[in-house]
């Protein structure tokens, strides 16, 4: 589905990321994938994208930091040539209630989660312009629309992120680029790693399909976000969250 596109996937190297990139990769896309630093697990990401034929890269950057956005793009469009999709996906939480939550944690999470996002994609977005075309996916979070207790700070960038998804479908729909925001609910995840059993159970028992996602459920809606399939499809927020969220 993807033959001759190259994709860029930010906190790609594991977990949701890591999945979107295995799914993009074995339908036949070239892959520049982004981490805060090169890591054993950014190692073992390439080496197993490799093996599947297509041309991988790893980045590190830090996409708080809009001047390591601005060359790190420019890095890629050079050994690249061109960038066909971003995958905005790299995230982070910093949970507590509000009056107990430190003022580092709610900037942490905004820079990261949305401001992040954001950067990325004003630094890629003239080369689709340029190009009339391009496709933007944005990995927001099902709380980013219904709230969650002891996550003001992850559900107000996530939240973010839907407001600039729209908005960037807006302003660039009639130059042929699509942008869409993908609203994961509970994934089994580092995220979610952190959960005890009886915890985890007694989150599966409010989800209607009974069960916490896999990043292959989030990986195959990405592409069908990503390829012509949705070629009609713009500025929309679709949930994958088992029905949680109705």
């Amino acid at each position: 589905m993807l033959n001759g596109k190259t994709a860029v996937i930010t906190g790609g190297t594991r977990g949701i990321g890591r999945a979107i990139a295995e799914e993009f990769a074995s339908n036949g896309a070239d892959l520049a994938i982004i981490a805060t630093r090169e890591s054993d697990a950014a190692k073992d990401a390439v080496k197993s994208l490799e093996a599947g034929g297509v041309k991988v890269r790893f980045y590190a950057c830090n996409i708080r930091n809009s001047d390591d956005v601005i060359l790190t793009a420019e890095q890629i469009l050079s050994d690249f040539g061109h960038i066909d999709i971003l995958v905005n996906n790299a995230g982070i939480t910093r949970d507590n209630l509000l009056p107990a939550m430190e003022f580092k944690d709610i900037d942490d999470v905004i820079d990261i989660n949305l401001k992040g996002t954001i950067y990325m994609t004003k630094a890629l977005i003239r080369s689709f312009v340029r190009q009339r075309s391009g496709v933007v996916i944005n990995i927001s979070s099902v709380v980013g629309l219904m709230g969650n207790s002891g996550q003001a700070n992850y559900s107000a960038s996530k939240a973010g992120i839907i407001g600039f998804t729209k908005t960037i479908a807006r302003e660039y729909g009639r130059r042929n680029v699509r942008c869409n925001a993908i609203a994961p609910g509970y994934i089994e995840t580092d995220m979610t790693d952190v959960l005890d059993e009886e915890k985890r159970s007694a989150i599966a028992q409010t989800i209607p399909l009974g069960r916490l996602g896999k990043p292959e459920d989030i990986a195959k809606l990405a592409l069908f976000l990503a390829g012509d399939s949705a070629s009609y499809i713009t500025g929309e927020v679709i949930k994958a969250d088992g029905g949680m969220y109705v």
